[in-house]
């Protein structure tokens, strides 16, 4: 028998509801209300109020959630390289793992900061040649801020296709969503655009500074708080058996299944 979601599964559902009204709303605005997006020139963000204004507060507050520590909001792998959440592992081997896992992760990682590069490139270049203009970089925005959670909940082609990590809760670039999703914005001058990717850039910063200081709380070879047996978030679906949890805290013991919601 299935197991119910977790609370936290079911408020990430949620906030994936909330991102495809989002969404909506964009595509609306854009063919309805094209002089709303008025907002995305120089400082128009000061002049009048609108329907932006809310999607911006919206953007900026789930990026300050990944800067203040909070399990009740946010899942362990965004959160992990905060000191509080790292339960160090009390087997020397999985400690003599721990460099190869680094290894790995860099290789991993520099992947796919080349993969997006690429994409962020050529969305530079359609921007120069006029084929997208400021309406267009928000809206290819806002589609990568609606994949960014169909990732995390269903399907992630960097972990299956690049990282092949486990989950969402041992991902390298876990806290480089939102440099991803506001990139497409770098190239329009205003102060709505230029203030999500320069927060963006806080968080993906204070992510590579904790990776560079504390790497070993990215591993699940030294940090036995990102393991199956430990995992309480479940937001990938996954369920665990009785036998993971009581046994061992290596990597990866214990079975997993999908569940159907």
């Amino acid at each position: 028998m299935a197991r119910r979601p977790s609370r936290l599964r079911r408020l990430y559902e949620f906030r994936y509801a909330i991102r495809f009204c989002i969404l909506a709303v964009t595509i609306a605005g854009y063919f309805a209300f094209p002089q709303s997006f008025s907002v995305l020139v120089g400082l128009e963000f000061f002049r009048s109020f609108s329907w932006l204004h809310i999607v911006w507060a919206i953007w900026v507050l789930d990026m300050v959630a990944q800067l203040v520590p909070s399990r009740r909001y946010s899942a362990l792998g965004s959160l992990k390289h905060f000191g509080r959440y790292y339960r160090a592992s009390t087997n020397p081997s999985d400690r003599e793992r721990l460099g190869r896992s680094i290894a790995k992760n860099v290789l991993d990682s520099a992947n796919v900061l080349v993969v997006w590069l690429l994409i962020v490139t050529a969305i530079g270049v359609m921007w120069v040649t006029n084929i997208l203009g400021r309406r267009e970089l928000l809206l290819v925005a806002v589609v990568f801020y609606v994949l960014d959670m169909t990732f995390i909940l269903f399907w992630c082609p960097f972990r299956v296709w690049i990282m092949k990590n486990r989950c969402c809760t041992t991902c390298r670039i876990f806290n480089w969503d939102n440099l991803m999703m506001f990139s497409p914005l770098v190239f329009i001058p205003s102060f709505y655009s230029l203030s999500l990717f320069g927060l963006a850039a806080v968080v993906f910063l204070v992510w590579e500074i904790c990776f560079v200081l504390h790497p070993e709380r990215f591993s699940d070879d030294a940090n036995s708080a990102l393991r199956c047996g430990r995992c309480t978030d479940r937001i990938c679906g996954a369920t665990i058996s009785k036998g993971a949890r009581r046994g061992t805290n290596r990597p990866g013991s214990g079975t997993l299944s999908r569940s159907r919601f």
